[in-house]
């Protein structure tokens, strides 16, 4: 405590705001997490158990796509939104590279493409998706990035690869989570991410990623094709508890 109220600990916080947030009587504010920059969400409507549980499980990954690019003002709005979500130690250290060229996103699917052909000679398990990739590219199909119109990138520091990783899929979940509200759709660019992972340095220079940050995931992004009308159901909960009640 000082002359002009509490202070934290030396090392003690991380910017996260929760003192002030909690705060019952208004009483705490930050220079690092202003309280006139804060969000009152005392009287805000709240979604029920039942809302909010049909809007996680509709969510679908969309493998196919319109013909129509995405503007940059939409997947700026989402990704304003995936900026909240958590990270780790709330470092809030992942920035993003959206690519929205059309011949650029060919060519990273070529080099995606092109480095699991080489993965393969290592990895056994890659020969069969290389050999599944390939299959589909000779007749004519977009196999590794789906003729989405952009992809999201997220990158972040490459001082601590595991927690950039996390961090990186916690904010594009929130970004695929919220797309749909927008009318877009999203999917994982699952090999992308391993060939980014693995720092395929072609696949790095064409992105234009920074020598001191890595890849911490990729999401395909633009308007469904097709509409799902119905919810699918998944394999039943597996849980063990301590004890019983």
């Amino acid at each position: 405590m000082s002359e002009n109220g509490p202070v934290t600990g030396k090392g003690g916080c991380i910017s996260c705001g929760h003192c002030i947030s909690v705060c019952p009587t208004l009483a705490l504010d930050s220079d690092m997490t202003p309280r006139k920059e804060q969000i009152d969400i005392t009287k805000e409507q709240k979604l029920t158990p039942e809302q909010a549980e049909l809007f996680l499980r509709s969510r679908r990954s969309i493998r196919n796509y319109q013909n129509k690019p995405v503007p940059a003002e939409l997947i700026r709005k989402v990704l304003n939104v995936a900026r909240m979500a958590p990270t780790a130690t709330n470092t809030q250290g992942i920035s993003y590279i959206v690519i929205r060229d059309k011949q650029k996103l060919r060519h990273i699917a070529d080099l995606v493409l092109e480095w699991m052909h080489l993965a393969a000679k290592t990895v056994p398990i890659m020969r069969l998706y290389a050999r599944a990739a390939q299959a589909e590219v000779d007749k004519g199909k977009e196999y590794i990035l789906r003729d989405a119109p952009a992809l999201v990138v997220a990158i972040g520091s490459k001082k601590d690869i595991h927690r950039t990783h996390d961090s990186g899929h916690s904010c594009l979940s929130y970004a695929e989570l919220y797309a749909p509200t927008l009318g877009l759709g999203t999917c994982w660019a699952g090999f992308f991410e391993h060939a980014g992972e693995a720092e395929y340095e072609p696949l790095l220079d064409l992105l234009g990623v920074p020598d001191d940050k890595i890849i911490a995931g990729g999401i395909l992004m633009g308007y469904p094709k097709v509409r799902y009308r119905n919810i699918v159901e998944r394999q039943p909960l597996d849980v063990t508890f301590d004890t019983e009640e």
